[in-house]
Order: C-alpha cells, then structure tokens, then sequence
C-alpha cells in the first residue's frame, strides 16, 4: 500500500513539472564542470547553480588548510560537540567570529554548526517557547519556516517586505517575547531585507531580530562581514545566522549573539546538542576562509563579483525587453543571485532545458520552493566566472527566448 501511495504522488509531481531530479559532477565546484550524463558518459557544463559566491571552494590556499585541519585533527569528530567532538579548532573559529560580528553585536559569542539549517532549527525551537512570538517573512528559507513551526511559539508571517503589516502585527502581540525573523538575503529572490527599519521596529516593541545572512556573509559588508555591516547595525538586539557553505566556500555555519542566548542554544538547541559535531578539520580552514574573505584578495573577487552582476543584468534586460510577450521578469537584485522570472512551471523546465543542449547548467526552481505561477531559472554568478561566461550565458537565453516568442 505504501508503494503504491508513493508512485502515484511520485506520478503526480511528473505530472505537474515538479519532480525533482540530481545530477551528479565529477569535478570541483568551479564554473566549469564535468557532469554525469544519464546514459554514464560525462560532458563539459559552465554552470551557473553554486553558492560559491567568491570561488573559494576551490582557492589552493584553503585547499591546503582542509588538508592540514585533516592531518592535524582527523577526517571526523567523533562526537557531538556535548559529549566529545567539541574542539580546540571550533574554539578558535567561534573565537574569531565572534570578534568579527562584535562591533555590530556588542559582546558577542558565536556557536559553530553542522549547517545552516541546523543552526535555525536551534535558534527558532530553542529561543521560541510557549512565552514567545515569531514574526516572519513569507519568502523566508524553509529552514526559518520549518524552525517556527517546530517551536511552540505562535506563528505571524507577514507578506514579503510589508514592515507596516509587521508593524500592526508587533503591537498587537501581547506574548514577552517577540522574534522577528527575516533573510537578509532572499535565496530565490536575490533582493535584501530593509535590516535598518527592522531592527527600529525591534527596538521600538522590545523585540529581537533574527537574521539568516546565508547569502550575505562574505559577499556584503566592508571585509565581507555581512549584512550588518553593509547597513552600519549594531544593538544587543540582533541574533545573527551566517553560513560557511557559500561565499566561505567550505561547510557549516554559525550563530552570533549576546552570551546569554548562546549559551541557552548550548542547553537547549536540539540540532546542537544531538548532532555529530562538524568535523575539526574544516573548522580550522574555516579560519584561513575568514582571512581569505577579509583580506586583499577577498576584496578584489566582491569588485570582479559585482562587475560580473552589472553585466549580467545590462544583457538580461535587453533580452526581456526584446521579447515582450514572454512576460519574463527580472526582479530587483544587486546580488549574485539573479533569478529570471519565467512563470509556469512548464516554461522554466523547458528554459532549463534549452540551456542545458547548449552546455549551460542553470536550474528550475518551481514550487513549494517559490510562489505558484513564479517558476524561474535562479541564476548565480561567482567570482571565478568570466566575462565570457555571462556572454556565454546571456547568448544561450537569447536564443532560447527567440524560439519560445
């Protein structure tokens, strides 16, 4: 019976377009890639799908850290970080995150995580009690989503932006604790958070901000600090979620904020407490990333990364306004991430695949990943692209869009 239930649900997402399929690399993450064919050959990709903001994953500087975190600490940590796989190398990376993240959190502590979504699962059940309220962005990441709605905190998810729906929303919360939790960044809209007026409205209803800079962190801010930096923030108000896995191009993530709420996730953020600590290895090259990110270089991969943004969007909206009828929409976004609003699902999936015959790799997002009727290619430029790359790019969509008129 079970079988059975599943093949038809399995049928009914084929019907729809939204079945899911892997593909699977046989090299690094860079913009070129081999990949795997289904018929087993593998063919030559330039992909425009990673997280990869600054093309550290594969910067020979923190190659060599992963091997010396390995050589000196193992392939794994053996534990959880309660019982025995806390380590003096996520001492060391909590230690230098915190001091990164103190001038806009004054006396801040961080906590490493296995991932990003661990570490809002934690945030949200463990700060999120029966006394609390969680105020939330309707495109936040679904591991904001599903930490609300694990917690026992009543859920209020106001529509994308609308702060003076917020607003209403805050006053009439009658709960002693209140969370405002928002994407810095949003993952499948590219555009940023209005932080400033956020964290005033915080202020203003003794609230606190819970802030995912997943796609942020490294890319915005002087040295890459992040969001809070780009806005100038600082209060004791602000609880701050950045990831290792994207721009720092490693793996894991971190919460920074006042001691007191870091030290309640160590008592009672589950996803911390029983999980398999993030090996000590990547910790330790965690720290050369930081410097990576802060230093000359790190500043010099944001100017190109921006450059290639402009060019990218300049080649965009003359295809968008070449093609009218398309109804294609190219939201607002200074970010590297630049979705192309296409519609039906039927529509992304066949963009994707024209790409995909001209040797481009761009992925459908469809729904529950994004609104019903806003299908879209969510394209997303690294600093190790090229000029040639987003010609390469913007050509294939040309074409792609003169036969589709």
């Amino acid at each position: 019976m079970l079988i059975e239930h599943l093949s038809r649900r399995l049928l009914e997402l084929e019907e729809k377009g939204l079945r899911r399929q892997r593909r699977s690399a046989e090299s690094a993450s860079t913009p070129w890639r081999r990949v795997r064919t289904a018929e087993g050959s593998t063919r030559a990709m330039l992909s425009f799908c990673s997280n990869d903001y600054l093309g550290l994953a594969t910067h020979p500087g923190l190659v060599a850290a992963v091997g010396e975190g390995a050589r000196r600490f193992g392939a794994g940590s053996g534990a959880s970080h309660l019982v025995s796989g806390h380590s003096v190398a996520h001492d060391a990376l909590e230690e230098e995150l915190a001091r990164w993240m103190s001038p806009h959190i004054p006396g801040a502590r961080a906590l490493s995580f296995s991932t990003g979504y661990m570490a809002n699962l934690a945030l949200l059940t463990a700060l999120g009690d029966s006394s609390a309220a969680i105020f939330a962005d309707k495109l936040n990441h679904a591991s904001l989503i599903d930490g609300a709605l694990l917690s026992k905190a009543p859920l209020q998810r106001y529509a994308h932006g609308r702060l003076d729906l917020l607003s209403l929303h805050l006053e009439r919360c009658t709960q002693p604790v209140k969370l405002i939790v928002t994407d810095a960044v949003f993952s499948m809209d590219g555009d940023r958070a209005d932080l400033p007026t956020l964290l005033a409205l915080a202020e203003a209803n003794d609230a606190w901000l819970v802030v995912d800079d997943a796609h942020g962190f490294g890319v915005l801010g002087e040295q890459g600090r992040g969001s809070l930096s780009h806005f100038s923030l600082c209060s004791e108000r602000l609880i701050y979620m950045g990831t290792l896995g994207k721009a720092a191009g490693l793996a894991g993530a971190f919460v920074a904020a006042h001691p007191v709420v870091i030290e309640w996730l160590v008592q009672a953020g589950r996803t911390y407490i029983y999980t398999t600590a993030q090996p000590p290895g990547i910790a330790h090259a965690a720290c050369t990333g930081l410097k990576l990110i802060a230093g000359h270089e790190g500043e010099a991969r944001r100017a190109r990364l921006r450059r290639l943004v402009g060019a990218l969007r300049d080649r965009m909206a003359a295809i968008t306004g070449q093609h009218p009828r398309l109804g294609w929409l190219l939201p607002a976004s200074d970010t590297p991430i630049q979705p192309l609003v296409v519609g039906t699902n039927a529509a992304a999936m066949w963009l994707a695949a024209a790409l995909d015959r001209q040797g481009l790799w761009v992925p459908a997002i469809r729904p529950p990943t994004v609104p019903q009727g806003t299908a879209r290619l969510r394209i997303t430029l690294s600093a190790s692209h090229s000029m040639e790359d987003v010609d390469a790019l913007a050509d294939g969509l040309a074409r792609a869009a003169g036969r589709m008129q």
